[in-house]
């Protein structure tokens, strides 16, 4: 089976909508060091439970957590699959605006014309000058 690296547009607004908060980019921080249920979660929050069991919903349709049961228990983990989707979306994003970047400080390393002179090709009174100071 081929893994599927580029993320649609629905998966990537999930994605970045599930990382819009803090609370939630903490619950993933927390789910990548270790699995953790959901309970174990709630009570790192000054937060209801199903305020948390929220939060967690949103990750999990973003795919970037993925939750089991075990017993009377439901379990969350981070999806590392989803997450190096993600990053590598992020990397596309990042080499773009480098090379943007790049390209305006070459425009504005380029050395510019001595104050008051325009270059010969755009002053369309050069070239009479010139005719005019050879005879």
């Amino acid at each position: 089976m081929v893994a599927q690296t580029e993320l649609s547009e629905a998966e990537v607004d999930r994605v970045f909508h599930a990382l819009a908060t803090s609370t939630r980019r903490d619950i993933l921080r927390r789910t990548i060091e270790r699995e953790q249920s959901v309970s174990t979660l709630a009570s790192e929050y000054e937060m209801s439970f199903a305020a948390v069991q929220k939060h967690v919903a949103v990750l999990e349709a973003a795919n970037l957590i993925v939750k089991r049961a075990e017993g009377r228990e439901r379990l969350v983990r981070a999806n590392p699959e989803m997450i190096a989707r993600a990053r590598a979306l992020l990397a596309r994003y990042e080499e773009l605006w480098r090379s943007r970047i790049a390209r305006l400080d070459d425009l504005l390393a380029e050395p510019s014309p001595p104050a008051g002179k325009r270059p010969a090709s755009t002053d369309p009174t050069s070239s009479q000058r010139n005719e005019s100071q050879g005879a």
